[in-house]
């Protein structure tokens, strides 16, 4: 490794005098580096220019190797130095609960936590909660891990909801006649999922599918798109909602959607940072159940 990195530095300087310098080396250890690299590669690397060097074909092929080689490694020592901070805090969380319910309480969290430093992530296959990786969890069902403290963070539920432009298009319309005025948005398993089924089946079976979506987060800018109505979580559209982009729609079923269940260990947390986050984040996802 100590070869490398002299190598490195050699080539990306062009000269041994400025590598010693940069690597508090004198020269002759910087050319015995290369002389010992060389030795082991049984070829050279370097031909000299003046008072500088270049490299040959050899040394060109090995540089773009080391170099990414040392940024990796850089990289990984300063992924490591982030989790120095003492306020972070480790939050795995589905993408679309996080989009629409958690970055809508965000700067209220930062406000109420100063220092308080989260990393959130969506990568819900990386949810094991432990000491190093993952603080807190959310998810859509406790999880199979012994040593948890785990509880109901908020029950979901469906709402039909129309942009702000599309409401002119329903004004003094019975809701039995939306569907000729308006089409419809949706997500592909909503036709089949337990909560959503029968919904679509007895309610909503008239309207014209403009756009079927596969990610949630997709279907809520297509709904304040105007693109359609759309009957989706209120958690992903609550924000949208408060702020007047969204509109919930009389009229129309409202059905239990998921219970979100939140998660972390049940003994003493390396942080009191993440008690604080997790008590946090219950309260609010039970003010908002």
């Amino acid at each position: 490794m100590k070869l490398l990195i002299g190598f490195e530095a050699a080539a990306r300087l062009g000269n041994f005098s400025r590598a010693a310098d940069e690597l508090a080396l004198s020269q002759s250890a910087i050319s015995h580096q290369i002389q010992l690299l060389e030795a082991q590669l049984g070829q050279p690397v370097f031909r000299r220019i003046g008072r500088g060097v270049e490299l040959t074909v050899a040394g060109k092929i090995l540089l773009s190797s080391v170099q990414g080689a040392i940024n990796t490694l850089r990289n990984g020592m300063g992924r490591i130095n982030s989790y120095q901070d003492e306020g972070l805090v480790v939050l795995v969380c589905p993408a679309p609960l996080m989009h629409g319910w958690l970055q809508a309480r965000m700067v209220r969290l930062m406000a109420d936590l100063p220092g308080l430093c989260p990393l959130l992530s969506t990568d819900v296959t990386a949810r094991y909660v432990d000491e190093i990786d993952v603080d807190i969890s959310i998810s859509e069902r406790p999880l199979a891990q012994s040593g948890l403290k785990e509880s109901p963070l908020m029950t979901d539920s469906w709402v039909m909801v129309a942009s702000t432009a599309l409401l002119p298009s329903l004004e003094g319309v019975a809701v039995d006649q939306h569907h000729a005025h308006v089409g419809l948005v949706c997500m592909e398993d909503a036709f089949t999922g337990q909560a959503t089924a029968d919904v679509f089946r007895e309610h909503l079976h008239r309207f014209r599918k403009r756009v079927i979506y596969d990610d949630e987060r997709l279907l809520l800018d297509a709904a304040q798109r105007g693109l359609g109505l759309a009957f989706l979580p209120r958690s992903l559209a609550q924000e949208a909602m408060d702020e007047g982009r969204l509109h919930a729609l009389d009229g129309y079923p409202v059905v239990p959607g998921k219970t979100w269940w939140i998660s972390r260990r049940a003994d003493e947390p390396r942080s009191e940072r993440i008690t604080q986050m997790h008590d946090w984040l219950l309260r609010e996802g039970q003010a908002a159940s």
